[in-house]
Parts: C-alpha cells; sequence; structure tokens
C-alpha cells in the first residue's frame, strides 16, 4: 500500500482454547463480513500467549487467504487485550496518516477488485505482504484524512446505534410471540390483554384461512411491465417477513393468469425453494393495486377475515415447529410445504375481539420494525455514497 505502510507481519500460529476472560484471539471468522468488527459470539483465547502479537490501538489486519480473504479489521482499545492469528497479516501505519482513513479505503469498491484480481490462484486464493503493499492509497492531507475518516465514523456510529435499535426491536417481537400465543399443550398464554379472559379453543387452521397455491406459467409467457401484462409475487418478494415489490420483479401476460389476482391483506407464503429454510417465510401483502397481481407456482395465498393475526400465529413458536417437522428437502432437494399440512394443523385461538387485538399490536410492531430497518438501509447507503465520493 505504497508509503502509507511500514511494514507488515504475519500471525500467530496456535489452536485457539476456550475464552480466559482476558486474552482474544482474532481468527478471520471472528471479523464480522458487514461491520468489518470483532465478532465476540465465539470468543476464544490463544493455547500460546506471545505478546509479540498482541495487536496495539490503530493496527490493521488483513486476511491474506481462503475464502475471506481481503477482509480487513481495525484494532481499537476497546476490544481489549487481543492477538490475531495465523491466517492474518498486521500493516502498521505510519504516524501521519491516519488508520481510520486507511481501513476506510479497504471498503473501496476499488479494494475489493484489487483483491479479486491479485487473489486468484490455481488453488486457494491468497495474497501475501508484498502483495498487499502494491495496493497504491491516494492520500490527502493528515487534517483532510482526519477530517474525512471523522465523518465515516460518524455514519458507522450512527449505523451501529440502529443496528442495535433493530436487534432490539426484534428481541421484543420474538419474546411476544412466545407470551401472547399458546403454546403446546396449554389453553392460555403467558401474558394477555387488559380486560381478556377465558380459554383459548381448538381449531384447524382451515377454519381461519383459506389458502390457494398459485400460477404455473410458461417462459412464453414472461412479458416486460405493461398494461397486458401483469406481475408475479415469488419468494424474493418477502423481505424479513416483510413485503416488498420490485421494479424486475416476473410479469407475465394476462391472458395466461387462470388464478384469482392477489388483495392487499393476504399472507404470501413461500411453499418451495431450493433453500429450505427459505421455506414457510410469509409477508401481509399491502399498498398493491386491485388486480395487478397473482402468487407464483412456488408460493401460497392465505385469506383471513383477521389477517394480521394469522401472519403473526404464522410467526409464533407454533409455526416454526410446524415447518421445521413438516418441510420435506435437504441433501439437494427442494423444500416444500404442503398446503393439505397446513390446512391440518391445529390451533388454539381466544375470542373475536382479543384476535384483533393481537393481530393489531403485531402488525404496528412489524412496521416499526420495518421502519427503523428502512432508516438502517438509509444510513448504510450513505456510508457508500460517502466512501465513493470522497475518495480516489
Amino acid at each position: 500500500m505504497g508509503e502509507t505502510l511500514t511494514g507488515f507481519e504475519y500471525g500467530l500460529n496456535t489452536p485457539a482454547t476456550d475464552y480466559d476472560g482476558i486474552n482474544k484471539y482474532l481468527r478471520i471468522t471472528d471479523i464480522d463480513d458487514v461491520s468489518h468488527k470483532f465478532d465476540i459470539s465465539h470468543l476464544t483465547s490463544p493455547k500460546l500467549k506471545d505478546d509479540n502479537y498482541l495487536l496495539a490501538n490503530g493496527d490493521i489486519l488483513f486476511a491474506r487467504t481462503g475464502a475471506s480473504v481481503g477482509k480487513s479489521y481495525r484494532y481499537s482499545n476497546i476490544d481489549g487485550k487481543v492477538y490475531y492469528a495465523g491466517f492474518l497479516i498486521k500493516a502498521h501505519i505510519k504516524d501521519y496518516f491516519s488508520t481510520n482513513f486507511i481501513f476506510d479505503t479497504t471498503l473501496l469498491p476499488r479494494y475489493h477488485y484489487f483483491v479479486q484480481v491479485t487473489s486468484m490462484r490455481s488453488g486457494q486464493p491468497g495474497i501475501n505482504a508484498k502483495e498487499y503493499q502494491k495496493y497504491i492509497i491516494y492520500t490527502p492531507s493528515e487534517n483532510e484524512q482526519n477530517k474525512i475518516s471523522d465523518l465515516i465514523l460518524t455514519i458507522q456510529k450512527l449505523i451501529d446505534l440502529q443496528q442495535r435499535k433493530l436487534k432490539q426491536l426484534k428481541r421484543l417481537k420474538t419474546a411476544m410471540l412466545q407470551q401472547l400465543f399458546v403454546e403446546k399443550n396449554s389453553k392460555l398464554p403467558i401474558l394477555r390483554f387488559k380486560n381478556f379472559n377465558g380459554n383459548w379453543e381448538k381449531r384447524k387452521f382451515s377454519e381461519l384461512a383459506t389458502i390457494r397455491r398459485g400460477l404455473t406459467y410458461k417462459p412464453k409467457d414472461v412479458r416486460d411491465s405493461g398494461k397486458n401484462s401483469k406481475r408475479v409475487l415469488r419468494s424474493s418478494n418477502i423481505n424479513e417477513n416483510s413485503f416488498v415489490i420490485y421494479n424486475d420483479d416476473v410479469f407475465v401476460d394476462k391472458s395466461s393468469i387462470n388464478i384469482a389476482y392477489v388483495h392487499n391483506n393476504d399472507i404470501l407464503i413461500t411453499a418451495a425453494n431450493g433453500s429450505s429454510k427459505l421455506v414457510g417465510k410469509h409477508a401481509l401483502i399491502h399498498d398493491i393495486p386491485d388486480n395487478s397481481a397473482v402468487h407464483g407456482g412456488f408460493m401460497l395465498l392465505a385469506s383471513s377475515n383477521n389477517p394480521e393475526f394469522i401472519n403473526a400465529l404464522m410467526s409464533s413458536p407454533w409455526y416454526s415447529r410446524f415447518v421445521n417437522n413438516y418441510v420435506i428437502g435437504g441433501n439437494g432437494a427442494i423444500g416444500n410445504l404442503k398446503k393439505d399440512d397446513l390446512d391440518s394443523q391445529i390451533i388454539y385461538t381466544p375470542a373475536k375481539n382479543e384476535i384483533k387485538k393481537i393481530g393489531h399490536f403485531f402488525n404496528r410492531l412489524d412496521n416499526f420494525i420495518t421502519h427503523q430497518q428502512n432508516k438502517l438501509t438509509q444510513l448504510t447507503t450513505l456510508k457508500k455514497y460517502l466512501l465513493q465520493k470522497l475518495f480516489i
């Protein structure tokens, strides 16, 4: 990296042991792919402790081999006492360069292109210290470096704060789903809204919602969006249990449609997918024009008089167990959720007014989570924009 670095040092080759509460061992897998921070979810300590491999404030690490080659991390004292592992390279930054600025250059598309080209090997991809030195960093004055890096750091702090807020909201939703719905072999939930009482009643899912299979269409039916074409909703239109539409959604000629159109407040469900983990995901359809879309052949659609309640119910522990037990897939097979299996499930539900109250609560919570997710996306987009405009 030109004249910005005083040299490179390879990390400590020693097995990882259980975390001793003080000495942290940073491996490639401990660097978060998105934030580039120390992911402490699987903390370990080095079996051998050599202080020559302790990180000092401002040290920058690079992954030198494997699928994560090029991944970067900047050490800060807030991470504690950290040793770095053998597949990482430590770079020393000269005093008259901002370590934050240098680290930020590793987030640029130009850097990722350099890594992609340089790491090409006949076998496992990798970049050694001499190759890293060939990457050129363009730097302004030290004052301007600090100004730019301070701005990027401020945006990152806002991103971190928003991520924590979003994580807390999702934890709240999980807790409420566990307490406001009846668990297996019970007729009463742990928590209820004020003035509601009485046992919940047993019903089949088919009594609560009508499920319809999606449209099977042929490649010749696909059209560009336009007057005589209709949108086909697929698994990609469900993003973390939120309904989304895209400009590049699939459209088909309306003459090929032989099923009913979807409506707002229908529940879109992924019934089949090459990844079994995606089967069963669902979202409440909203803000879509009448007679403008149908659901695709790998999807199911649930219609109900109480859609908010049903959509929340399908996020509860009961639904997770159902999907885990009934979805067929694995070993390369397409995961499949059958309409008849879902129809036959036994569900406990309260009286009508309590159904409305629970559904409304979770719908408001989902909308707030979506709003916070959009704020996070905006901040992330802003950071990306600034990186493109403030760096060469």
